[in-house]
């Protein structure tokens, strides 16, 4: 019996080069190729950023709903307890935290540019006057209404990458057939075994590129779900224009505010401070001219002149110390109403150095003797200073040193290089030192580490105050070191004038 040849039919898929089954095969892949290339949302690594962002949206939203659950049934259970307040308290900020940690992953996971959603306000003094700017802040509820919509927007983020899984699988599933049945068909149909095996094979690839048409189209779905959640958060978590605005102005108000309390609290420091040191003059002035008023009163017997001259000379320096306070108390109104106007230029500052040294040296040998000693680099370079303002830095400086110092005891202002921007100005003296948990205080107005003794010397405990704001203004530092019984050492940097 003669072998029966089967002719291959229109569209079927055989071994033979140039059949119609193998261009019909050709023209499948081309045309899958080409729709995979023309969806670039399939490539797109932002797409798989914002799958794993809607992938997290359902287990962040259950844990929200906990979270908010659990506050809200444990305030409304304390709350008419005191420790109602505070748990409301901490409630509102964990949620404000979780607010801030759903921007942070909108902004890096999204793309999304998001305004802060707060501005960032002076610390309240109270926990109940936290708690009352918290509820009195829009976006505290408007971040409470986003935690509340991330569980819904969850669930559907859920339901649409399920549907991608299930269109991944189909194509997956179609494209492992279609490339498993492949090699049969065109062995069978070599073999002439098979006659029709061509119309089964397009099914396949007509249904992995329906799979992929349907991925595609979800992919489309997930990220517009990804941008209306983007959108979303954008608008729930960053603050209007308006309010921005709005809280700014509160802002400036408040630190206003602020700067006014605190200004009033330190006039009333200032007021007593001053009355305080005030009394001690003048009661000093007062009382001695009443003792030679009385001395040299009528049908009375003249003094000797040496206890005329006592009297004289305690009221002259009574009067001296009343003048320095009203030169210092000048000098801190003019820092606190911003009218203390520099000069700041190239200063030699060996030269004030030996200004000040020429002008304490005597008084400090022949009122405390003291010795008084001076040192400096030559050739160092020009300071950026103001010099009036300099010299009474150093003054003051000095002047301290030589009280605090005993007789007999040696007070040296030295002049170096601290590195290649800045000189180092040092007084350094062999007193009596401070101690060391009052070092931080001594730049305090008004603060003395010894009352008595600075009463008795003429110091009012504004000096080193005035003398941190003026190095302060000209751009400079100070700091200190002392050991109590062997003396201190202040260490002024200033900055020093830049080689043209």
């Amino acid at each position: 019996m003669p072998a029966r040849h089967i002719l291959p039919c229109e569209g079927d898929v055989v071994g033979i080069p140039g059949s119609s089954g193998e261009k019909v095969f050709n023209r499948m892949v081309d045309t899958m190729q080409n729709t995979t290339a023309s969806n670039s949302v399939l490539w797109d690594r932002q797409s798989y950023r914002n799958i794993l962002y809607l992938l997290l949206a359902l287990p962040l939203g259950l844990f929200y709903i906990n979270v908010l659950g659990t506050g809200i049934t444990l305030v409304t259970t304390t709350l008419p307890i005191l420790v109602g307040g505070p748990i409301l308290l901490l409630f509102l900020h964990i949620c404000w935290q979780l607010a801030l940690f759903e921007r942070d992953m909108a902004i890096k996971w999204l793309r999304m540019e998001i305004p802060p959603l707060s501005m960032e306000l002076p610390t309240p003094t109270t926990w109940w006057k936290s708690l009352s700017a918290r509820l009195s802040n829009r976006m505290t509820w408007k971040t409470l209404a986003y935690l509340l919509l991330k569980l819904p927007l969850g669930l559907c983020s859920i339901i649409t990458v399920i549907l991608l899984a299930l269109g991944l699988a189909i194509t997956i599933a179609c494209l492992l057939l279609a490339c498993i049945a492949l090699p049969f068909f065109i062995l069978a149909g070599a073999l002439q075994h098979v006659p029709e095996p061509g119309p089964r094979l397009r099914q396949y690839f007509c249904l992995a590129l329906a799979g992929s048409g349907l991925n595609t189209a979800i992919f489309h779905l997930l990220n517009d779900l990804a941008s209306i959640e983007g959108q979303l958060a954008r608008s729930l978590l960053e603050m209007s224009d308006m309010a921005l605005r709005l809280q700014e102005a509160e802002a400036l108000a408040e630190q206003e505010r602020q700067r006014a309390e605190q200004a009033d609290q330190r006039r009333r420091e200032l007021v007593v401070n001053v009355s305080h040191e005030l009394r001690a003059p003048v009661a000093s002035i007062a009382g001695h001219l009443e003792s030679l008023l009385l001395a040299t009163a009528e049908g009375r017997q003249a003094p000797p002149p040496e206890t005329l001259y006592n009297y004289l000379s305690i009221a002259h320096q009574e009067t001296q110390r009343l003048g320095f306070l009203v030169d210092e108390l000048l000098s801190l109104a003019r820092m606190e109403a911003g009218e203390l106007r520099l000069d700041i230029r190239e200063v030699v500052a060996s030269e004030v150095v030996e200004e000040v040294y020429q002008l304490l040296m005597p008084l400090a040998q022949r009122e405390r003797q003291v010795t008084l000693v001076r040192g400096y680099v030559p050739n160092l370079p020009p300071a950026r200073a103001d010099r009036q303002r300099l010299v009474q830095v150093l003054l003051n400086l000095a002047r301290n040193a030589i009280t605090s110092t005993p007789a007999g005891g040696i007070v040296s202002i030295s002049l170096e290089a601290a590195d290649a921007q800045h000189l180092a100005l040092i007084v350094e003296d062999s007193g009596v030192g401070i101690p060391a948990d009052e070092l931080p205080h001594i730049f305090e107005r008004f603060y003395r580490t010894d009352a008595s003794r600075s009463r008795a010397s003429g110091g009012f405990g504004l000096g080193l105050a005035i003398v941190r704001d003026l190095v302060s203004a000209m751009g400079g530092s100070i700091s200190v070191t002392s050991t109590v019984g062997q003396g201190s050492r202040f260490c002024v940097l200033l900055r020093t004038v830049e080689p043209k």
